[in-house]
């Protein structure tokens, strides 16, 4: 695939396979259920399409994914199982990154599709009403073209994310630095505590409101003790 180190080493030939800039976010992103193209773009916004398209292929040619049509003829990559015995390793890194890397958060980490897009994976439709819903961001710290999102949430459908007014009745507004709710998604703030410390002022129904900090669902890893800092 690349130079390689010239060991026989076993953590050797597989760094060949699974270091390469964007790889591990790359299969980061099937773990977390994405197997088309666009969709893999969105979870990773900073990576080139060319790159994308070149990495796969290299996955591809290691065995850890395999290419399929999907229902509507469109090409699909889905994880072998070389591929799914990634899951500990990949996800035990994040919660190693949780508890060990220094928490600040500069602007350069900070990015309100990749936030929304991590959100709508895990957002939690169980406490909420049966019915359809509609979720405002409002990233007030931001330029105006780039200050709202939307989720969308349907008990038949699931969750979309929004980047253009979807043209519903809004149900939620949440309105705060991108900071803020990147925060509030890591675990290292809460919903109650931004609240009260008006970081996030919420506009709409306070039933809805009460059960944000559940239905958010957060990060697969802001349940981990933070050890660092």
């Amino acid at each position: 695939m690349r130079g390689g180190y010239g060991q026989f080493c076993p953590i050797a030939m597989a760094a060949e396979i699974l270091c390469a800039r964007w790889t591990p976010l790359l299969i980061r992103e099937f773990l977390c259920g994405s197997t088309r193209f666009n969709d893999l773009r969105r979870g990773l916004p900073r990576m080139s399409p060319t790159l994308l398209s070149k990495r796969l292929k290299e996955l591809e040619a290691a065995d850890v994914i395999q290419s399929v049509k999907g229902a509507n003829g469109a090409v699909e990559y889905r994880l072998t199982t070389a591929g799914e015995e990634l899951r500990p390793l990949v996800m035990g890194i994040g919660v190693w990154g949780q508890r060990w890397v220094e928490s600040g958060l500069s602007s350069d980490n900070l990015d309100p599709e990749l936030l929304i897009w991590d959100m709508h994976r895990g957002l939690n439709i169980d406490p909420l009403p049966k019915k359809r819903l509609c979720f405002q961001f409002v990233f007030d710290n931001l330029p105006t073209a780039k200050r709202n999102y939307w989720l969308l949430v349907d008990p038949e459908t699931g969750v979309e994310a929004c980047y253009a007014d979807p043209g519903h009745d809004v149900d939620l507004y949440a309105e705060c630095s991108l900071r803020t709710m990147t925060d509030i998604w890591m675990g290292v703030d809460t919903v109650a505590k931004a609240e009260d410390a008006s970081r996030l002022v919420l506009t709409g129904s306070r039933v809805i409101a009460s059960m944000m900090q559940e239905w958010l669902g957060l990060s697969p890893f802001a349940q981990e003790l933070r050890m660092a800092g």
